[in-house]
């Protein structure tokens, strides 16, 4: 004989109940199907977090019932404090173990609805064929960094769009939209985005970004493992950071906080780098006749000569040169001219330029011995 009395127990469908004339009842039934999914939504949310103390209870209690055995074996220290945290997860598990029964009885006594009545009867399962991972073409530097160059041109706006997304969600369903970003260039742009962020000073968007360059590079990494098109791996990688497990959570924020600092330290050597040729160019641009820097030239000058270039007065000059020793005098001023710092015959050219449309009579010397 069939047994009906599972069929007693069913809420009523949402559209089937009778509402008062002065009542939208469109609005109505609309309203009580969206708060029943939400309440079946919070509940399937509750029963994973069940199952997942239930597995991390049932992963230390091994690990520690080993790691017990060990130390009773070896008579360590540790085998009171091992037994103390055995039997205060033997007291978690019977807890669980309760906690598993009332939510057996809650479902067992849960009314079916039309969202969980209406389950298929029969299922099969389509296998698809994986798809292969592109040739890797033999390209030239000079042909990757062109491809590199036209990538971006074409996709920039998509890769920054891409770079500011801040939900999962979001990021899975822009990459399944535009799969062709989902590829080494888009990882390679990120990077140098992140470092150009670093060096602008912009820490907090660099970080938002470095997120998304992780993310990257785990599909890119997932793909490599499973030996398939990237593009096939955007769900899988999606599914698996939003449900991860604490280790697999922890190795993705260990390598994301060891890609930040990565990145600090390349832009601060880039900084120092820009810097440096800065202060090389302004140096080439000083340069004197002779090749050297007149800066240099002048820190090096004992305090009697810096003073007499400082205040630019010539009988000074004259007077300290006549009171230094000849061969360093010759030396100092030998580098005051190929840096620039003095100009021989400077008087006498001047003269000359001001005078050569009237005479060509050359005027006096104002070289200094």
């Amino acid at each position: 004989m069939v047994d009906y009395s599972r069929w007693k127990n069913i809420e009523i469908s949402d559209d089937e109940d009778e509402t008062h004339p002065n009542i939208d009842t469109p609005s109505l039934f609309r309203w009580r199907h969206q708060a029943r999914v939400e309440r079946m939504a919070e509940r399937q949310k509750e029963i994973e977090e069940f199952e997942r103390k239930k597995k991390e209870n049932a992963e230390k209690l091994n690990s520690t019932k080993a790691d017990l055995k060990k130390a009773e074996e070896t008579n360590a220290e540790t085998v009171e404090k091992l037994r103390k945290k055995m039997k205060e997860l033997e007291v978690e598990a019977d807890q669980i173990k309760k906690k598993e029964e009332e939510i057996k009885k809650l479902e067992k006594n849960t009314p079916w609805n039309v969202d969980t009545i209406s389950k298929p009867g029969f299922a099969k399962t389509v296998i698809n064929k994986r798809p292969e991972r592109p040739n890797e073409e033999n390209l030239t530097d000079e042909e990757r960094e062109a491809r590199m160059r036209k990538f971006i041109k074409e996709n920039e706006k998509d890769l920054k769009h891409f770079g500011m997304l801040r939900k999962y969600d979001d990021s899975r369903i822009f990459l399944k939209a535009h799969n062709h970003l989902v590829c080494e260039n888009t990882a390679n742009y990120l990077v140098i985005w992140c470092i150009n962020l670093e060096m602008e000073e912009k820490h907090e968007l660099m970080n938002h970004v470095a997120h998304q360059t992780i993310c990257m590079q785990y599909i890119l990494e997932l793909a490599k493992q499973l030996d398939t098109d990237p593009r096939a791996c955007v769900d899988a990688f999606f599914t698996k950071i939003q449900v991860a497990e604490k280790e697999y959570k922890a190795s993705f924020d260990d390598e994301l906080r060891q890609f930040k600092e990565r990145i600090q330290k390349r832009a601060a050597e880039k900084l120092e780098q820009a810097i440096k040729e800065a202060e090389e160019e302004e140096r080439q641009k000083r340069l004197g006749p002779g090749g050297l820097d007149p800066v240099e030239v002048f820190d090096s000058l004992p305090d009697d000569l810096k003073k007499c270039f400082e205040t630019q007065d010539i009988a000074m000059l004259h007077e300290v040169i006549a009171n230094m020793d000849e061969e360093e005098s010759r030396y100092h001023m030998k580098r005051c001219v190929d840096s620039g710092l003095w100009v021989p015959d400077a008087n006498k050219k001047k003269d000359v330029e001001e005078k050569a449309p009237e005479t060509d009579t050359p005027a006096e010397n104002a070289d200094v011995d």
